[in-house]
């Protein structure tokens, strides 16, 4: 990357050069608005933060971890997403997509982290081995443990995506052999976004960096340190089946009529109620679809310690913040009663109501024997 400005990029020139259209730049800006919850006023906002800023120096360091995180990213829903940002917020430093290797590939990440020092940012997939001194995972002649404390000594900011930086994943499940931590146990001085996920969704991990570039501040983060823009409500929120829960009406297996009618999956292990994620409102695979859409229970995959949170398809026995709505069982229990109580009134009304008509027959039959008898 250049060292003077006048040599750098924005994001808009770089997007044109690639063959993209005004109108497929705006279209874009309008789409990532969208998805950052931003009202309709800010798309001018995004896209001129996008014609002004120069592109941002990204280090994209990879640990324990399947890469899954990068191929969310480059599998978005928007082609630009997937062709510019991606590839050039990261052409300083990722082993996964950039052409060079070995030396070279070292030698531009200490390039970028002398010229851009306190400017570029750290984003890291995957967790990180604290055990045997940091020896299970070694890269380039050093442990991961002495390449994130290096290479985030001089960043900006950090994120970390996926579940496996965010909080270990399957790696810190028990009995953790390698002592596998997130990311945000170890670095302690900078500013952390999590992004949780097996893998988090390509937009999500976009808007992130959209956000950063926009408004140079990091996004609005919960107490655990994840965007409120996509992690503030439950997947049971946004949930499509919600109201066959609500009406105590759920599946008992996968393949009975219930779940062909689409009920609620929480009684075959659906974490949905637990677990905060945009799964619901962004979906995969272009918007079409996502797990419980498809037929499959949450399996809470962006919350902490979900590899130990108990077998992916037994019924969660108490579900935090749910103590208002109350378990399934109850909600069953209520719902039949509830329908039984309507029964009996029903019942009950539907007598009175033959009973004040034959009375009305009879009395009008003794008035018509009169009326003949005179």
């Amino acid at each position: 990357m250049a060292t003077n400005k006048e040599e750098r990029e924005t994001y808009y020139e770089s997007i044109i050069k690639q063959g993209y259209s005004r109108r497929d730049f705006m279209k874009f800006a309008t789409y990532i608005a969208a998805y950052m919850g931003l009202e309709n006023s800010m798309v001018g906002q995004v896209a001129k933060s996008l014609e002004t800023t120069y592109r941002v120096p990204v280090i994209w360091e990879h640990f324990q971890e399947c890469t899954c995180c990068s191929e969310s990213f480059i599998r978005s829903d928007h082609p630009i997403v997937a062709d510019i940002i991606l590839d050039k917020i990261s052409l300083d430093y990722t082993l996964t997509l950039m052409a060079a290797s070995g030396h070279q590939a070292e030698a531009a990440k200490k390039a970028t982290m002398e010229k851009y020092k306190g400017e570029y940012i750290l984003c890291v997939e995957g967790s990180v081995p604290m055990g045997d001194d940091g020896n299970y995972c070694c890269i380039a002649g050093q442990s991961a443990k002495d390449i994130l404390i290096e290479s985030a000594a001089g960043a900006k900011a950090i994120i970390a995506w996926g579940s496996c930086a965010s909080n270990g994943c399957v790696q810190s499940a028990k009995p953790n052999p390698t002592n596998a931590t997130p990311i945000h146990k170890i670095i302690k001085n900078k500013p952390i976004i999590r992004v949780p996920g097996c893998p988090p969704i390509g937009e999500v991990m976009a808007g992130v960096i959209i956000h950063m570039v926009t408004f140079g501040r990091l996004p609005e983060l919960d107490r655990l340190g994840r965007p409120k823009a996509f992690y503030a409500k439950r997947v049971h929120d946004s949930c499509y089946r919600r109201p066959y829960y609500d009406a105590g009406l759920f599946a008992e297996t996968f393949d009975d009529k219930n779940a062909k009618d689409g009920y609620c999956l929480y009684k075959l292990g659906c974490k949905g109620p637990m677990t905060y994620n945009s799964c619901g409102t962004i979906k995969w695979n272009n918007g079409v679809s996502y797990p419980i859409q498809s037929g499959h229970g949450c399996i809470g995959c962006s919350e902490e310690n979900f590899w130990d949170n108990g077998p992916f398809y037994k019924r969660i026995a108490k579900v935090p913040g749910l103590h208002e709505e109350g378990l399934a069982d109850d909600i069953g229990k209520i719902g039949a009663g509830v329908l039984a109580g309507g029964l009996a009134l029903h019942a009950i009304g539907a007598n009175i109501s033959k009973r004040k008509e034959l009375a009305s027959r009879i009395n009008r039959g003794i008035s018509n024997e009169k009326d003949i008898d005179s």
